[in-house]
Order: structure tokens, then C-alpha cells, then sequence
């Protein structure tokens, strides 16, 4: 249609990764593939299960849903799948509408996601302040954290609430069914997590001492083995061997089938859909801030091309519409994944598909094992994902910034932990609103320069908008209180922009100097402010009196 900005184009990366692609590309993306398929492992089933879902959702997430924006995203290097930050959005989800519906809310999403990406409105999300971003995303570490409590102390909680309040009173008042055990399992594992990456690391003292030895080859390639991995491994070998009374996956979910999914419809009627445009919304909001966000990192860290987020959007859209057909949850891309992807020398999107291949594997033919993981393993690695997720040492640093970033960074983190990220979503985003018109009001003045009689000059600087028209009182009072008829000149060369309250302003002025028998001229106009009155036809009204000789 004539006037709208022309759709996106479909263009995948893989297509353009592919040109002059050769075996030592491929030698790169299969050995970050497996390796990043070999980290997914733990969280993927980590992040279902936190999420009220049996682990499976996960991994066949992580599976489906990182294998399709891998062959249809915008970025080269970004892995895609189940993510933290969806955890208390999908718990509150399943919690209120059920399964079914959260798979309904999923596929909705993805449609939506697909249109944003269509019609290139991937940009908007760098709107989002990062104060906004920052609160939520350490708000929701904060609520991961707290719902991991449950499996890490090994309560015995039948149900868990969603909401904050209720998740504390509840987990209160089962204190005492703390099972050391579990709690010793998790505490192991969360140690484990923090220790391994250093113990490795090229400085140590451990690894010096390697060093100097003749250690077998075999013994320093676990130093590649992600930690965790072995946290599970080794922790889940221990629970076994000794047979601790400690839940695990299979005492709580029977297993994970070894077979590939089942195609399912889930029930569908628009009358649920209607209920269902809140969660919809959330999703698609917090899966595209995830993924660009993501994206965004991926582009500071690796060599490849700068992604394109509208075939990002369109990508992440597809993957979340086709999943809830499987029995998946929420897709987005996942910086801890990506990051590891990258570093392990990902060279195109076909390490993610690697990645998710390397999955399947493990699961057709390692699934019985997952029957022996102990939840209090998979707490703690969630709780070492939830530090990592949080951006903490901001909080050190707000006494360097403004009230205006403090103010909407700590409502949003309050917000997001007591009532809901929507909410807090969206008051940050008004708070951020408003305070900008604060701040671009406070920076627009009218200055007087000049006064003779019958003649005054005001200099305006900024943007003359709605928040800022009360500063031309002063000029109005100045012309009312004028004992005879007035010539006002305004030296418009600072003032940058003009929206149609400011312009009213200014036609008012204009009437009150009319009817006074006086004058006024602008000079100096900017190209907006200039373009907007003669559009309006301000500008030919100004010129109409200069040529009455007025």
C-alpha cells in the first residue's frame, strides 16, 4: 500500500554464512556445537522444572526451538532455547491458566513476534532503558533464586504459589522438613560450580602444578568439560552410590521419555484466547528484549556481521509458534549459551544446529540416566545461574548516577519481585517516559535579551513541547503587562523542535499580540520547527502582518 514502509525481507544468515563456507569452518562450528549442546544439557531440564513443567519441555525446547532460529535467524552465532528470565513468567502462567493454555500463550506469542519482525519493528526495543533493563533482569534473578529454595532444602512443599509473598509464607512454614541431605547436595554443587572455572584457570596454582607434571592427557581434557556437567555427573553418581533419600527426577517425574515427541494440538478456543492476551503479551515483550539483548552481546564478542533484528524477531517467532506443538515452552536466545558458542569458536549458525543435534543424541540415548539426577543438583545450578544472570555491582553504582536512573532501576526490581514483570515493564517504561519530559522541559528556556520601548527580544533554547510551554508564561505576562502595542521578536536558532502544544503556544501569543495592536516575528528557524509551522499554516498568518505593514 502506497505511504507504509515496505516489509522485511526474509533472509536467514545461514544463507549469506554459507557462501565460501569449508571444512575448517565446519571443524570449528562442530566442536563449539557439541560443547555448547553438552551445557544446554543441565539447564534446559533445570529451567523446565523450575518452570512447573516436566524436564522433557525443556529439552525439546532447546532442541526444536534452537535448531529453527539457528536455520532462520539473523545472527551467526547466537544459540537459542529455554531461558532463566522465562522461569517465574511461565511458572505464573501454568500456575493460573494451566499447561494447556501456556501453550496457547507461546504460539500466540510467536505469531506476534513474527509481525513485529515483519513490519522492521525489531529497533523498538533498543528503546527500552537500560535502567529498566537492568531492573527486571535482577528482579528476576532474585525470584529464580528464591523459587530453587524448595528442591535446595529439599522441603516438603506439595504445591508452591507464584506470587513472592506467597512462595515465602509457604517454604516458612515447611521449614521443618529441611532435608540435609538434599540441602548438602545443592551446597556441593553451587561450590563446584564457583571453584571449577578458577581451578582451570591459566593462573592457578592447580593448574601450575599440572604444569610441572606429567599429567595424562585424558586428565587435562576435563578441563574443557563444562562445570556443569560435572556438578551432575559426579553428584548424581554420589546420590546413587550412597543412596541418599534425596528427590530426584525420576521420583518426581517418572523420567524422561526416550523417544522423540508426539505432534499434539493443544485445546483451543478463542474464548481462551481472549483471557490469554496478558500472558501473550508477555512473552512475545520478554522474548524479544531476551533475544536482541542477546543478539546485541553476541555482536561485542564475535567477529561475524552485526545481526539483523528483524529476522531475528521473525525467527524467534517461528521457533515459539511451532514448539507448544511439541510440548516445548518459551524460545529465546540465551547469553550464558551464546557466550560459550562463541568462545568455543563458533564460525555460523550451524554450531546451533550442532548444538541441538548434539541434544537429540543425548537424550534418545541417554535419557534412563537423567532418572537418578537429584532436583537439588539442578537447584544449585540454577542458583549459580541466577548470580551469574543478576548485573549486582549496579547497585554499588547508582550513587554514581542520577535520581532519575535510581528511581526507575529500583522500581522496576521491586516491582518485577512483588508483583509481576509486566507490571514492572511497564512502569518503568511510563517512569522513564516522564521523567524524560521532566528532563527535556527543565532543559527548554526563554531568555530575554533586548528591551526598548515597543520592542523586545527573547532568545528560546530546546524542544518547545507540551511539558515546556509553561515557560513561555513569562513572555506572555511581559505582553500583558506592555503599555502599548508591542513588536516581540523570538530567536528561534536554539530551539531545536516544536510539537503542536508548543505551536499553540505560540499561536496564542500571536492572538494576544494581535489584539494589543502588536507584532511577532521568529527568526532563525530550525528545518522541524519551520516545517511544522509552515505545514500548519502558522508561518503564511506571521507573514500576512509583516506585509500589512504591522
Amino acid at each position: 500500500m502506497p505511504g507504509l514502509p515496505p516489509l522485511a525481507p526474509f533472509r536467514p544468515r545461514l544463507l549469506a554464512d554459507l557462501r565460501g563456507y569449508d571444512g575448517g569452518r565446519f571443524a570449528r562450528d562442530l566442536g563449539a556445537g557439541v560443547t555448547v549442546g553438552i551445557v544446554a544439557l543441565p539447564l534446559a531440564m533445570a529451567f523446565a522444572i523450575a518452570s512447573g513443567l516436566p524436564p522433557q519441555a525443556g529439552l525439546w525446547t532447546a532442541i526444536i526451538g534452537g535448531l529453527l532460529v539457528s536455520l532462520l535467524g539473523g545472527t551467526s552465532v547466537q544459540i537459542a532455547g529455554p531461558a532463566g528470565a522465562f522461569i517465574v513468567i511461565v511458572y505464573g502462567i501454568v500456575e493460573r491458566y494451566g499447561v494447556a493454555n501456556l501453550l496457547i500463550s507461546t504460539a500466540s506469542a510467536g505469531v506476534l513476534l513474527f509481525l513485529l519482525g515483519l513490519f522492521r519493528l525489531g529497533a523498538l526495543v533498543r528503546y527500552v532503558p537500560v535502567s529498566v533493563v537492568i531492573g527486571f533482569t535482577n528482579g528476576i534473578a532474585v525470584l529464580i533464586a528464591l523459587s530453587q529454595l524448595r528442591d535446595l532444602l529439599g522441603l516438603r512443599v506439595p504445591h508452591m504459589p507464584a506470587n513472592f509473598f506467597g512462595q515465602m509464607a509457604t517454604m516458612g512454614r515447611h521449614l521443618d522438613t529441611v532435608n540435609p541431605w538434599a540441602l548438602l547436595l545443592g551446597a556441593l554443587c553451587v561450590l563446584g560450580l564457583f571453584v571449577w572455572p578458577r581451578l582451570w584457570a591459566t593462573d592457578s596454582r592447580f593448574r601450575r602444578q599440572l604444569d610441572n607434571l606429567e599429567v595424562p592427557g585424558a586428565l587435562r581434557a576435563t578441563s574443557r568439560v563444562p562445570g556443569p556437567v560435572v556438578a551432575l555427573l559426579t553428584l548424581s553418581l554420589l546420590a546413587w552410590a550412597l543412596q541418599l533419600p534425596v528427590e530426584t527426577i525420576g521420583t518426581r517425574f517418572g523420567g524422561i521419555p526416550q523417544g522423540l515427541p508426539a505432534f499434539a494440538l493443544p485445546d483451543f478456543s478463542w474464548d481462551t484466547v481472549r483471557l490469554l492476551v496478558t500472558p501473550t503479551l508477555t512473552i512475545a515483550l520478554l522474548g524479544a528484549v531476551e533475544s536482541l539483548l542477546c543478539a546485541r552481546v553476541a555482536d561485542q564478542l564475535a567477529e561475524a556481521r552485526k545481526h539483523d533484528p528483524n529476522q531475528e524477531l521473525m525467527a524467534q517467532g517461528v521457533a515459539n509458534a511451532v514448539v507448544p506443538f511439541f510440548g516445548g515452552m518459551p524460545v529465546t536466545g540465551t547469553i550464558a549459551r551464546t557466550v560459550t558458542n562463541i568462545r568455543a569458536g563458533a564460525a555460523s549458525p550451524v554450531a546451533g544446529m550442532v548444538h541441538s543435534l548434539t541434544l537429540t543424541v543425548v537424550v534418545l540415548a541417554a535419557a534412563p540416566l537423567a532418572f537418578h539426577i537429584p532436583l537439588a543438583v539442578l537447584a544449585g545450578v540454577l542458583l549459580f545461574v541466577a548470580w551469574n544472570m543478576g548485573e549486582w555491582r549496579e547497585f554499588a553504582r547508582l550513587k554514581h548516577f542520577s535520581n532519575h536512573y535510581r528511581l526507575m532501576l529500583l522500581t522496576t526490581f521491586s516491582v518485577t519481585i512483588v508483583f509481576d514483570l509486566t507490571v514492572a515493564v511497564e512502569l518503568g517504561l511510563v517512569l522513564a517516559v516522564v521523567l524524560f519530559v521532566r528532563r527535556q522541559r527543565d532543559i527548554f528556556s526563554a531568555e530575554p535579551l533586548q528591551r526598548e520601548d515597543g520592542r523586545q527580544t527573547w532568545r528560546l533554547y530546546g524542544s518547545l513541547f507540551f511539558g515546556a510551554v509553561t515557560k513561555i508564561d513569562p513572555i506572555v505576562t511581559e505582553v500583558e503587562a506592555a503599555p502599548g502595542p508591542l513588536h516581540l521578536l523570538l530567536d528561534a536558532h536554539l530551539m531545536v523542535s516544536l510539537d503542536t502544544t508548543g505551536l499553540d503556544a505560540l499561536e496564542q501569543l500571536h492572538k494576544a499580540l494581535r489584539r494589543r495592536g502588536g507584532r511577532l516575528e521568529i527568526v532563525g528557524l530550525q528545518p522541524q520547527p519551520a516545517s511544522l509551522m509552515a505545514r500548519s499554516g502558522f508561518a503564511g498568518r506571521l507573514a500576512e502582518v509583516d506585509g500589512d505593514g504591522q
